[in-house]
């Protein structure tokens, strides 16, 4: 079996998973003897490390791959309009405008000339 190339985010999550397990008292995969663990302290993450560098970790890495369409693409058809037709809904646009302007009273400048006088009155 190749070695496989992890990235450094697969490798950490590896370890954390497996470091995990081990210190909920797993059992190791790795003959270590006493001596060598207690020169890496019994450190559950430096023994993932060392299963893992051994290649003996069961642990498989599901890596999603991009998905490869064969689709052919259509032309989009516009839609060719007169001139006539333009200006006739351009007319129909400036007409609801009108009349909406209607219903919402359209401000005039003398309008707004007695809002500032009557304000500048009250902060007297």
């Amino acid at each position: 079996m190749a070695q496989e190339i992890f990235t450094k985010y697969e490798k950490a999550r590896i370890l954390g998973a497996r470091a995990l397990q081990i210190a909920m008292n797993a059992p190791l995969l790795v003959k270590l003897s006493k001596e060598d663990l207690e020169l890496i302290k019994y450190d559950a993450i430096k023994i993932a490390e060392i299963e893992l560098n051994s290649n003996i970790l069961p642990i498989s890495v599901k890596r999603p791959l991009p998905k490869k369409k064969e689709e052919k693409l259509k032309r989009v058809k516009k839609e060719k309009i007169s001139d006539e037709k333009i200006e006739e809904k351009e007319y129909k646009e400036e007409e609801e405008l009108a009349k909406e302007g209607e219903i919402m009273e359209i401000a005039t400048p003398s309008d707004e000339q007695e809002e500032s006088v009557v304000e500048g009155s009250e902060e007297d």
